[in-house]
């Protein structure tokens, strides 16, 4: 796959906004992390050929270049043609057939069968081929919805949102059931979502859409170690934001909580806020740097984590064992200056 590229570039006015994507992908995996209604599904159906843009290109480049749509050479691939397997939301079986039918339903019907007994076996579905889709829970569904794509073996899968209808245990056994599949498939994979740790999970790269537009783009770590911007850092799940004003090169005052704090990078014009993770706070003492009193904090229990809000409105997360009911709260915490983040608004 070394050299196989997806470029898409594309502009499309919706009623909301207009869609204005543009990226190369050359990993294997890419999220699409955004707010609903922000253009996800709509970039999918674009490089699906389901909806067509008003300009722009989307190509294919493998051992030779498989152009799927290019506005200006009047090029558009019917979604039949650009061999991409497609993840609906709510899987899209065909409800008058049994499993191994729809799984064969993209097959050339010179296929011997062994394909679908392949795939029957890959996605643990054996004792199931003669069900209907009314028959089976949402994992198998959403199985054979994926077992249906890969038997045809297409070039590029994309995923929308492919866990929302499901409750949290399903989910997270079928999050590491798709994982492990997405390892022996050989073609691209764009996952669209709004929920951070699938982004993570599941992508080697990264972008962050917002009203239609790409706010950041690039290694799926970088995007959520240095979001940039208060709304890319919001959507990777920054739970304190605050505004600044700048004293010197490397110190600014947080206007919501009151602090003055030292921070790592030389604090550049353009920004705005800064964030801090609600994991990145330490018990610390009171001539440490960035530190912060704990009095008039509220605790809440989790299972596994302390939610403690300090009286100025800050949100520290701290692990806990599930037998741990109780938790001394220290008199002061620091955050370290490079856990601060640097954003423009």
């Amino acid at each position: 796959m070394n050299n196989n590229t997806l470029k898409v570039n594309i502009q499309k006015k919706l009623k909301e906004f207009d869609l204005n994507i543009d990226f190369e992908l050359k990993k294997r995996g890419l999220g699409i992390l955004g707010p609903s209604g922000c253009g996800k599904s709509m970039t999918l159906k674009s490089i699906a050929g389901i909806v067509t843009p008003d300009n722009g290109v989307v190509s294919l480049k493998t051992d030779e270049e498989i152009v799927y749509f290019d506005s200006n050479n009047k090029i558009n691939l019917k979604p039949q043609k650009r061999n991409v397997g497609y993840l609906f939301q709510n899987y899209a079986l065909f409800p008058n057939m049994t499993v191994e039918e729809n799984i064969a339903i993209g097959l050339s019907k010179n296929d011997d069968g062994k394909t679908v007994s392949e795939m029957i076996k890959r996605f643990h579905l054996e004792g199931l081929e003669k069900r209907y889709p009314r028959q089976l829970s949402g994992g198998q569904q959403q199985r054979v919805a994926l077992a249906r794509i890969l038997a045809y073996s297409p070039d590029v899968i994309l995923l929308d949102e492919p866990f929302s209808a499901m409750d949290t245990f399903l989910k997270e056994q079928l999050r590491i059931e798709l994982v492990n599949m997405m390892k022996d498939f050989d073609g691209f994979y764009i996952m669209v979502t709004h929920n951070r740790d699938e982004a993570f999970q599941f992508c080697e790269e990264l972008i962050v859409l917002d009203d239609g537009k790409i706010i950041a783009k690039g290694d799926t770590y970088d995007v959520f170690e240095n979001p940039g911007k208060v709304q890319v850092a919001r959507l990777t799940g920054c739970k304190n934001i605050s505004r600044i004003e700048k004293i010197d090169d490397y110190h600014l005052k947080s206007l919501d909580w009151g602090i003055t704090f030292e921070v790592s990078e030389k604090i550049s014009p353009n920004i705005t806020h800064i964030g801090i993770r609600a994991h990145d706070f330490n018990p610390a003492q009171k001539d440490d740097i960035n530190v912060m009193d704990t009095k008039n904090s509220t605790k809440l229990e989790m299972p596994f984590e302390w939610e403690i809000t300090l009286a100025n409105g800050l949100w520290w997360k701290r692990e806990k064992q599930i037998h741990e009911h109780e938790f001394e709260l220290p008199d002061y915490l620091k955050v370290d200056p490079k856990n601060i983040l640097l954003l423009e608004e």
